[in-house]
């Protein structure tokens, strides 16, 4: 299963020596495989660190800066010495505060030895700002429509959608793209789910996966958050079919809980964005350039960034109806998520306009250097 992101991890092997590699991305978006696919293709030998699995060293790595006192820890913590002409994968560096400076000073004097870092995370880690000059940033995201139609059969359908981007598409191939989207909204880009709708077409196993999925975040909210938090952030993130779902799409706290405000929830709902499973899109006070200082950082909608998870938190039966081209009053919800699903892999930050009156503009872009809207028509 070939990711875009294996383009990217070549050029670091090309270019840069002695300058670490950070792929940062949400749980099971396939950080870890990418990075052992490219170790395959690439090295004669790799090393994985998962750093839940090394308590002690996590702990080591977030105090201690100087190279050779963690190369020495490293040894003993492995009981391997000899990592050169080797790739070492760091795994979970969100766990470990400064782990990013830490290990990008060792890369910087370990000659011969790479170090590629994996982080569940959505943004920056502590101290990531000041070694960027020494860093390789990449972020991973649920696959995106392409790797969906090159995982399968779909190859050759890919490949004569590139090749006619300026022309237009014929109504048979119209056809084939609208199937494959069909099960693209319904099997969404989490690579398990992907290989096994490739593998098996069987929607009850892909289900069953993402099902599995949001019960594993769901888990997560127990296990990390804050205890006072957990009850909240498990609320918040099961609102968000309810919140797409409405006539004014703007994220309102009270769906949550009838009668809750901000105060109680505003930090739950960033603890699921800072984990990677949802991304906002901001209101505009006025639709014009620059988009992001005429954006109102309190009125948003909210979206996940994995449409086949979206797709299985709405009810039983909706997997099936979209395959058969029965989208119900999912509709505008459904393929609003696919378009912010598009730009935000695209790297693009999400904004919409709406008047008190309920004029809605549901996204605005930049493109070209002009403000642009752009209207979802399911």
């Amino acid at each position: 299963m070939f990711r875009n992101i294996m383009n990217n991890l070549a050029t670091w092997y090309e270019i840069g020596e002695n300058k670490a590699a950070l792929i940062r991305g949400g749980k099971f978006v396939g950080k870890t495989w990418a990075a052992l696919d490219f170790a395959t293709g690439f090295f004669d030998e790799h090393i994985l660190i998962d750093l839940e699995q090394y308590p002690d060293f996590c702990q080591y790595i977030s105090k201690e800066r100087k190279p050779e006192k963690l190369h020495a820890k490293l040894t003993t913590s492995l009981d391997k010495y000899d990592f050169q002409g080797k790739l070492l994968i760091f795994d979970n560096v969100q766990l470990s505060t400064m782990a990013v400076p830490n290990l990008v000073e060792y890369a910087k004097v370990s000659s011969g030895v790479r170090i590629c870092m994996l982080a569940t995370v959505n943004g920056m880690l502590p101290g990531e700002a000041e070694c960027q000059d020494d860093l390789f940033v990449y972020e991973l995201t649920p696959m995106t429509f392409d790797e969906f139609l090159k995982a399968g059969k779909g190859r050759k359908l890919w490949k004569y959608i590139e090749n006619q981007r300026l022309e237009g598409l014929p109504e048979e191939v119209r056809a084939s793209v609208d199937t494959m989207l069909d099960a693209f909204l319904v099997t969404g880009g989490m690579p398990e789910a992907v290989n096994t709708f490739v593998d098996t077409k069987q929607m009850e196993q892909v289900l069953q996966i993402q099902k599995d999925i949001v019960q594993s975040y769901e888990d997560d909210m127990i296990k990390y958050a804050e205890r006072t938090d957990k009850a909240s952030i498990r609320e918040c993130f099961r609102s968000i079919p309810r919140q797409l779902s409405k006539e004014n799409k703007k994220f309102q706290y009270s769906v949550v809980k009838k009668g809750t405000t901000a105060a109680k929830y505003a930090g739950s709902l960033q603890w699921i964005e800072d984990a990677g499973i949802i991304t906002r899109c901001y209101n505009l006070n006025i639709p014009e350039l620059p988009l992001d200082g005429n954006a109102d950082p309190d009125t948003f909608k909210v979206y996940m960034c994995d449409m086949g998870l979206f797709v299985s938190m709405l009810e039983e039966g909706t997997q099936y109806d979209i395959l058969r081209g029965n989208l119900l009053i999912y509709k505008g919800a459904i393929f609003e998520n696919l378009i912010a699903d598009i730009f935000t892999k695209m790297g693009r930050k999400l904004y919409y306009f709406r008047k008190d009156s309920g004029l809605e503009i549901d996204f605005v872009i930049r493109y070209k250097g002009k403000c642009t809207l752009a209207e979802v028509k399911a």
